[in-house]
């Protein structure tokens, strides 16, 4: 049986083809569009599952939406109602465009698979489902986890109505028991503060993560004082008084700027103290909330064991205390845990609401390690460079990896562009950016003059899986860069005395024997990498281990700011000659930049000015 389950309209379009029990493939409408969090309908990503899978109206038992858009126009309503007069500007905004599509979505759906698959819209409505939002991010949580039963939790802003869910489940039953409701949202706490700190929402989050170390939760006291109400059956209160995400588009109400006595921060305002100490604050907030939910999830279920989805559950350093908590025995966190992974959950919830088969007792991987979008074949890769008029070497696969690592171990960072695309925010080993952990000038190069990014913000580590305790405080696997982990203690170097108040000024601290990817608090946000999950990064890391003694190295998504990752081989080209790196390695095809000057000048110009 096979399902397309499908997100849209809000950010991060998606389609997911699931497949009996597997998630076959996955797409972002953004890696096709390259418009990020793009949050129209996936005519691209639906247009490649359809060509590459050849799959006809009579191959698909259902297409199914991710939440419910006439409850979802209710609680926009009520909302209105609840803030009228004040809410009316926010109202009218939204009015046109729900009154023009996002009520009707039945037909647009139908309307956009129809012309698709060369078929009447009669035939594609009778096969559109609706699937609840909290309940698709729960289904993406449990069915392609390994687990038989397990308690359920979701995260985010907000659904149709709920903020926070908690599920139970086991075989192909999964129940929400529990939610809390709008207003009251940790994603929208947290957005609050991300939009207070100069970040956009639903894209600055991880942003305000990286910030959090910096600084010190003063405000922490205030926040749980002034703004949230915590109960003991786990549920919270926001204060109201203090936001205004019901009202207009900043989020909070003139009273949160007057109790912290700090001036919200535009976009392109430098970095201060103070910002960081409110990083810190919320951050510490988020996870105390976090956890009083789990503790009430782990009472009614009695389950040992948690899967977790939503916004929420891409705030690995959360993760990490929930891990560290003992709370859970085992823990499945869905990495494309946002709206994008949404696409997927409504098609798994579907087709274990009708499916007579008995669930199987152990899939080793449902998600194929993530690795779920997009692959170009050799030919592919071959005219996309010859169209750019590179020069390029094409190496065999025994000589390709230990050329690779000894450039890398040489100081030299590469664009990593091989198999299928991840699914999800985190770049996995197939759309990467590579360079050495050793390297004290490497955080601040590839910050600065490869993504174009902030300087602040901490490069994650990709290492072999049967190593990574003998280099952080880790007894895990992480293969989706869901935790963070200190580095072991024999690695660090005395910190220096700092003796400034300027958080720039600490990130070229050499903190470790790896500092590219020491954080400031001496943490890492880790993927661990085996043989089994991606044989070709693997292979990689061990020749990088056998020049260096390392099996670690800097993985950043392949990409700049503002940019989608990297989808196409002719993607990849323009990222890299429109930046600093070094080396792309395109399958087994090789592209020096010292060897094709004459192309960066064309590239860069029309690269940056796109």
């Amino acid at each position: 049986m096979r399902i397309l389950g499908i997100s849209a309209y809000y950010h991060d379009s998606a389609v997911a083809l699931v497949e009996d029990d597997l998630v076959v493939a996955a797409c972002q409408e953004e890696r096709f569009t390259r418009n990020k969090h793009d949050n129209s309908f996936p005519i691209e990503s639906l247009k490649y599952i359809i060509e590459s899978y050849q799959l006809s109206i009579k191959d698909i038992e259902a297409f199914v939406f991710y939440e419910k858009p006439l409850l979802k126009f209710d609680r926009i309503i009520e909302n209105y109602l609840a803030f009228s007069p004040k809410g009316f500007l926010n109202f009218r905004d939204s009015l046109p465009l729900w009154s023009r599509s996002k009520i009707f979505q039945k037909s647009d759906i139908s309307r956009n698979i129809s012309k698709l698959l060369n078929c009447k819209v009669a035939e594609i409505a009778p096969k559109v489902k609706f699937s609840g939002h909290h309940l698709s991010h729960a289904a993406s949580a449990f069915f392609p986890s390994p687990f038989q039963e397990a308690t359920v939790v979701t995260f985010d802003g907000v659904g149709e109505w709920a903020t926070t869910t908690i599920g139970s489940a086991s075989g192909r039953e999964l129940e929400l028991i529990s939610q809390i409701q709008y207003p009251h949202s940790i994603g929208l706490l947290y957005s609050t503060i991300t939009a207070y700190c100069g970040f956009k929402v639903n894209a600055g989050e991880y942003k305000l993560m990286g910030l959090a170390p910096y600084g010190n939760p003063r405000y922490e006291n205030l926040i749980m004082q002034k703004l949230v109400n915590l109960k003991s059956d786990g549920s919270f209160q926001l204060n109201l008084d203090y936001f205004d995400f019901g009202v207009r588009q900043n989020m909070w109400s003139n009273k949160l700027e007057r109790l912290l006595n700090v001036k919200p921060r535009k976009e392109h305002q430098p970095l201060t103290q103070e910002y960081a100490d409110l990083a810190a604050s919320i951050q510490c907030v988020t996870e105390k909330l976090i956890l009083n939910v789990l503790y009430e999830a782990k009472r009614l279920t009695k389950s040992s064991n948690l899967c977790l989805a939503g916004g929420v559950a891409l705030n690995c350093v959360a993760n990490s205390k929930i891990l560290n908590s003992g709370l859970f025995q085992e823990i499945w966190i869905q990495p494309a845990a946002g709206d994008a992974g949404g696409a997927l959950g409504a098609a798994m919830a579907y087709y274990n609401s009708v499916s007579k088969k008995q669930r199987p007792k152990s899939i080793p991987d449902a998600m194929q390690s993530a690795y779920l979008g997009s692959e170009y074949s050799r030919e592919n890769i071959i005219s996309a460079i010859e169209t750019s008029k590179s020069v390029f070497s094409e190496f065999d696969h025994d000589a390709l990896f230990p050329f690779v690592a000894g450039e890398i171990a040489n100081g030299l960072s590469v664009g990593w562009f091989q198999g299928r695309a991840e699914f999800g925010p985190r770049a996995l080993g197939n759309r990467s950016i590579l360079a050495d952990p050793r390297s004290p000038e490497m955080q601040k190069r590839l910050n600065l003059q490869t993504k174009f990014r902030e300087s602040f913000r901490p490069f994650a580590p990709s290492v072999i899986e049967s190593q990574v305790e003998n280099y952080f405080e880790f007894q895990k696997s992480s293969p989706y860069m869901l935790y963070v982990a200190n580095l072991k203690s024999d690695l660090l170097k005395p910190s220096p005395p700092r003796n400034t108040s300027n958080i720039l000024e600490k990130v070229n601290e050499v903190r470790s024997a790896l500092p590219a990817i020491t954080h400031v608090d001496n943490s890492a946000r880790i993927q661990t990498v085996s043989p089994d999950s991606n044989p070709r990064f693997y292979k990689l890391l061990e020749e990088f281990m056998k020049l260096t003694g390392f099996p670690v190295l800097i993985n950043t998504s392949f990409n700049i700011r503002g940019e989608p990752i990297v989808n196409s081989p002719s993607d990849a080209l323009k990222c890299f000659y429109g930046t600093d790196i070094d080396i792309l390695v395109l399958g087994n095809c090789v592209i020096r930049k010292s060897e094709n000057l004459d192309r960066i000048s064309d590239y860069r110009l029309n690269y940056l000015n796109d």
